[in-house]
């Protein structure tokens, strides 16, 4: 990638977290992040369609590097879910801060979506049939989700403690499958 690019890209985002750490996305305008970027509106629109957009890309790139965070994802299997469980809450927690300013708001739940169908598509990858497993895709959804969700339920609670008890809660579940 041209360096300049690089470089515009990164004054965009950059000027987004910014701008999205003091207010919800809906009030951010495009003129305001231009200023705070030091761009003009055309160069903004030759990267993104809208501030949407541009949301909709850190979301998304938020959600593969949690994924890529998982550092066992590959070797998964409902026998080590609890393991699972512990490396994802791990990695999204190693990315909290972000997370706290671009899933914050009405956009609060689109990270348990995002994480719950991104996930599932590599595990499926590897194992297809849990594809049309219902009580596995009940699982996966579970353990992800509720994951996230616990921790949005308990911010202050000490980390490994948080990823001991969820760890503990998948381990039980584990026979019902």
């Amino acid at each position: 990638m041209d360096l300049r690019i690089e470089k515009t890209q990164r004054a965009i985002r950059n000027a987004f977290i910014e701008l999205r750490s003091k207010k919800p996305l809906e009030k951010i305008t495009v003129k305001e992040l231009c200023a705070e970027a030091c761009i003009n509106k055309s160069t903004f629109y030759s990267h993104y369609e809208d501030i949407y957009a541009l949301s909709e890309a850190m979301e998304k790139e938020t959600v593969a590097s949690i994924i890529n965070g998982i550092e066992h994802l590959k070797e998964y299997t409902f026998e080590n879910s609890d393991a699972f469980t512990r490396e994802l809450c791990l990695a999204f927690m190693s990315q909290i801060s972000l997370i706290n300013i671009i899933f914050s708001g009405k956009e609060q739940n689109h990270l348990g979506n995002q994480l719950d169908r991104e996930l599932k598509k590599v595990i499926y990858r590897k194992y297809p049939e849990y594809e049309k497993d219902v009580e596995k895709n009940i699982l996966l959804s579970y353990c992800i989700q509720g994951a996230y969700h616990a921790y949005l339920s308990n911010p202050e609670a000490d980390t490994e403690v948080f990823v001991r008890t969820v760890e503990n809660i998948v381990k039980c579940l584990r026979p019902l499958v």
